[in-house]
C-alpha cells in the first residue's frame, strides 16, 4: 500500500501540483486548504503517513495545526514537513519547536520536496524498528531485550518476577488477569504459588512504581488484577 501524504496547502495552484507529482512517484495523496479542514483528514481514517503543511493559512497559522497535530493520540507521531516562503532560521526554529520534522522553503522543486518526503519517512521507519523491543503504557516504558524499566525518565529496579509480573500487565494492557492466568504467565504452569503470594508481589511492585503510576495496577475484586492507563496519560 502506498504511503499517504496530507497536503494542508490553501494555495490551489501549489496544492494540485504538489499532488499530481507525487502521486507521479507513487504516493496516494489528499488536500485540504485550511487549517480546520486540514485536522479534520488527519484524525480521520486512514492516518496520514506524512503531512505537508503551509506555514501560512487563512483560519490559523501553521505552527497552530502543528501543535494540534502532535496534541492528539492518533496523529501525534505523524511526520509533519512545513513549507513556508519564510526561510530565515529564527522560522525555521520555531517551526521544529512546534513539532515540525523538516522546513521546505518556498519555492521548492518537486524533485527536493520528494527527496525531503522520502527522508523523513525512512528515518521515522528505522525509529519505529528500533523501537519494537520497548512496550510502553502511559508514563510507563519497557525494554523488552534488556529487562529494564523506567517510570517518566527515572530508572525502576525490578526483581525478575516483578519485572514479568509487570510485562504481563502491560502486553495485556486493558484485560482483566485473573490470579491463575498471572500464576501460568509469571511462574509457569502447575507452579505451587498461592494466590496471596500475587497479592503480595503486586504490593511490591506497586511501591516500586511510586505514585505516579502505582494507580495503573487495579484490583478487580474477586476477579484479579488489570493494567489501565488513565485518559489524561494515555499514549
Amino acid at each position: 500500500m502506498s504511503d499517504l501524504i496530507l497536503i494542508i496547502e490553501d494555495e490551489p495552484d501549489i496544492a494540485t501540483t504538489v499532488s499530481y507529482n507525487l502521486q507521479k512517484q507513487g504516493f496516494s495523496t489528499q488536500i485540504a486548504g485550511t487549517g480546520e479542514a486540514g485536522l479534520a483528514c488527519a484524525h480521520s481514517l486512514p492516518t496520514p503517513d506524512l503531512i505537508l503543511l503551509d506555514l501560512m493559512l487563512p483560519d490559523m497559522s501553521g505552527h497552530q495545526v502543528c501543535e494540534r497535530i502532535r496534541e492528539h493520540r492518533r496523529t501525534q507521531n505523524v511526520p509533519v514537513i512545513m513549507l513556508t516562503a519564510r526561510g530565515e532560521e529564527e522560522d525555521r526554529v520555531a517551526g521544529f519547536e512546534h513539532g515540525a520534522d523538516d522546513y521546505v522553503t518556498k519555492p521548492f522543486s518537486v524533485r527536493e520536496l520528494v527527496s525531503r518526503i522520502r527522508a523523513v519517512l525512512r528515518r521515522c521507519q528505522k525509529l519505529e524498528e528500533s523501537a519494537t523491543t520497548y512496550l510502553r503504557a502511559g508514563v510507563i516504558r519497557m525494554d523488552v531485550d534488556g529487562h529494564r524499566v523506567w517510570v517518566d525518565e527515572t530508572e525502576v529496579e525490578l526483581t525478575a518476577i516483578e519485572y514479568r509480573l509487570l510485562h504481563t500487565f502491560v502486553d495485556r494492557k486493558g484485560r482483566v488477569q485473573s490470579r491463575d492466568q498471572l500464576i501460568d504467565s509469571v511462574w509457569g504452569t502447575g507452579t505451587a504459588i498461592t494466590t496471596r503470594t500475587i497479592d503480595v508481589h503486586i504490593k511490591r511492585l506497586r511501591a516500586k512504581l511510586g505514585n505516579t503510576a502505582s494507580g495503573y495496577i487495579d484490583t478487580v475484586w474477586g476477579v484479579g488484577y488489570r493494567l489501565r492507563v488513565p485518559e489524561a496519560v494515555s499514549e
